[in-house]
């Protein structure tokens, strides 16, 4: 796994792996003159939805092939990213499990929703910071 995110140019194989760079909205790299460069290459834009970027985690499924960059993200774009990519009902409980982390109000609940809803354990430990037995206890109830 790397520590870099990767935009990359997706072929018709790989249309829905990742997503549109457009709908994560503004990112620092995309102002470097590495990724206009890049983009510039492949007569592309960033508003193009043949340009994708996919999260650190997930750079191992990019197409052998595919025009592709590194770019470093910030932890907030990294979420960004994470989020437009999941399926919309993971990104809303995603969402939750973030805002969640000050609170301790509901939850079990929240746990077993965000489990349910196929967010893995893992993510949840890093969005809400709760002990990873926690997790797993909430997950047997």
């Amino acid at each position: 796994m790397t520590d870099d995110a990767y935009l990359f140019l997706a072929d018709a194989s790989a249309v829905h792996l990742g997503t549109a760079l457009a709908a994560v909205g503004e990112l620092e790299c995309l102002e470097t003159p590495a990724v206009r460069a890049w983009l510039d290459a492949h007569g592309v834009t960033a508003a193009s939805p043949d340009v994708r970027v996919l999260p650190p985690e997930e750079t191992g499924f990019i197409p052998e092939g595919a025009e592709r960059l590194p770019v470093p993200l910030s932890e907030e774009e990294t979420e960004r990213v994470r989020r437009a990519a999941a399926p919309e009902s993971v990104g809303r409980v995603e969402a939750e499990l973030a805002a969640f982390r000050d609170s301790t109000e509901g939850r079990d609940a929240l746990l077993r929703k965000a489990l349910a809803a196929g967010v893995p354990a893992h993510r949840i430990v890093e969005l809400t910071g709760i002990d990873p037995s926690t997790v797993a206890a909430a997950s047997e109830a």
